[in-house]
């Protein structure tokens, strides 16, 4: 097993950790009597009669995900980033590429915005009010670390592309997925995905 392999895993299990505390102690003072933590937060299958509406949206958001990827990769590429040590390694990175991708990223990630932020607030202000602040938060914060380099105009780009694909993840999370999670997981992975490949055969 490899060096890359080994610290992929252990970033990924340290990173699920680190994202799922705050919602864990939230189900732990406020849900835990009521329902179990990976119900709570999202992880949890598609009921049988969203399955094919599910599916459908899937492919439509993950293709535009894919598109975002690719402008936000080609405008990020001179730019050191989380995809950039595998740069030009080839097929000897693909596990440590889908770990990364799958786990390190889009799960954590998924279980704080879609799984956590949007649910939360929706009980409290409802789903679209919800949905809108958890795709500015994360639009924000994926383009706001680019800032000094990209300078203003790149930099919005990047936040309003990726706080829409956000924002359709909630969507079809919320109102095809039965409030599952898995379809923005898949989704996100998926892009994280493509994003590493990009960097293992370096075809930008």
């Amino acid at each position: 097993m490899s060096v890359m392999l080994v610290n992929k895993i252990i970033s990924s299990i340290m990173q699920i950790i680190l994202f799922s505390l705050i919602p864990l102690i939230w189900w732990l003072i406020t849900a835990r009597k009521k329902e179990s933590f990976f119900k709570w937060i999202g992880l949890k299958k598609i009921e049988k009669e969203n399955k094919k509406s599910s599916a459908v949206n899937m492919l439509v958001i993950a293709i535009g995900y894919l598109i975002v990827s690719f402008i936000t990769i080609y405008l990020i590429k001179d730019i050191e980033t989380a995809t950039s040590e595998f740069d030009g390694m080839g097929i000897n990175a693909l596990l440590p590429a889908l770990i990364y991708a799958i786990f390190n990223t889009s799960l954590p990630e998924e279980i704080l915005f879609r799984g956590f932020l949007l649910k939360r607030i929706a009980n409290q202000f409802g789903y679209m009010t919800a949905n809108i602040i958890q795709s500015m938060i994360f639009g924000l914060l994926h383009g706001l670390m680019f800032f000094n380099v990209l300078g203003a105009v790149k930099t919005i780009i990047i936040i309003f592309f990726t706080g829409m694909i956000a924002f359709a993840m909630g969507y079809i999370n919320e109102k095809k997925a039965n409030g599952s999670i898995l379809p923005s997981w898949f989704i996100h992975a998926l892009s994280n995905i493509f994003a590493s490949i990009v960097a293992m055969f370096s075809l930008i």
